[in-house]
């Protein structure tokens, strides 16, 4: 399925997991349900189908370009699919204020990873495979400092730490030093060679485990630049307020940093106590509101890899909302 703009087929991104989503959130007819992270549609569009004809969609996101294709998109569920520019941290405030001061859901999915579109499209400079400005902002109107901002003002000491701790980059430190170097840094590509020379390789060329030496990099400052993991902390919390009893949340992540946070989260809502071990008592009076429905990872199946080779790494999991 594609979208026609100025004469140029786009592709709509493919929804990763989706009857796996479908199944493991229950979605009924008639059911409210909330797609943090709407993007292209694809989950939002089989979410209306399958609560149709009384149910109910909200889709948010914080790029207004895939919202504006996605409510053209989904235009024809009218009412039932209502569309909110900004962030999953903060849906409880967004979803309420559309449906009500009493709205609950009975499923909220967040599907952490940038879409094909994003990726392959112009103008978000998330990726070195088109020569475009370093900008990585979501929402390009975000009065926020972008990738360029960044790379070129920050000092190599914030720089290393960032891509340590966000791109998981063993060569952080050569990086930093060579981007400190060359500033000023103004475009994908150019970033994109400079990392390539600190790491020994050609720009384009794949080390053995398959990767563009620039994809660390460009992963950290993409989740610098969004505030992606502190959003997601609070995103999880919004998401359990959100949930009706019985209600559930799933989460596909595409990397370890986002996965650690989800399960970490989930484990701590699902326990019963969560004091510190040396403590020899309970004292903590900790009351779960989750349980975890998988303890093992869903994973897309080999013939959706075959198909949407970018789902490889997509990971989810699932918890449902104990009653109050």
């Amino acid at each position: 399925m594609a979208d026609q703009a100025e004469g140029v087929i786009v592709p709509f991104h493919l929804p990763v997991l989706l009857t796996e989503v479908l199944g493991q959130l229950g979605v009924r007819p008639g059911g409210v349900y909330v797609d943090g992270t709407v993007g292209d549609g694809g989950h939002a569009l089989a979410f209306l189908r399958a609560s149709a004809p009384l149910g109910s969609v909200c889709g948010i996101d914080l790029d207004p370009r895939s919202l504006v294709r996605t409510e053209q998109r989904l235009a024809p569920f009218g009412v039932q699919f209502t569309p909110i520019l900004g962030s999953y941290a903060e849906m409880v405030s967004l979803v309420q204020g559309m449906l009500g001061s009493e709205a609950r859901a009975d499923g909220v999915l967040l599907d952490l990873g940038i879409s094909s579109r994003q990726v392959d499209g112009s103008g978000f400079g998330f990726s070195f495979q088109q020569d475009e400005p370093l900008d990585m902002r979501f929402n390009p109107e975000a009065d926020i400092p972008t990738a360029a901002d960044i790379v070129n003002t920050w000092s190599r000491e914030g720089l290393v730490a960032v891509l340590r701790e966000y791109g998981e980059e063993p060569r952080a430190g050569a990086i930093a030093s060579a981007i400190v170097r060359q500033r000023p840094i103004s475009s994908t590509v150019q970033l994109a060679s400079v990392v390539a020379g600190a790491a020994g390789r050609q720009s384009g060329r794949s080390s053995r485990s398959g990767a563009d030496p620039a994809t660390r990099t460009f992963q950290a400052l993409r989740i610098a630049v969004n505030d992606e993991l502190n959003t997601l902390t609070t995103g999880l919390q919004a998401a359990v307020d959100l949930l009706a009893p019985s209600g559930r949340l799933a989460v596909i992540s595409y990397h370890s940093l986002e996965d650690r946070r989800v399960k970490t989260f989930l484990a701590r809502e699902a326990a019963q106590c969560i004091c510190p071990p040396r403590l020899p008592v309970c004292v903590c009076q900790h009351q779960p509101r989750v349980s975890l429905v998988n303890r093992r990872i869903i994973r897309p199946s080999a013939g959706e890899i075959a198909e949407n080779p970018r789902s490889r790494s997509a990971r989810m999991r699932v918890a449902q909302r104990l009653a109050e």
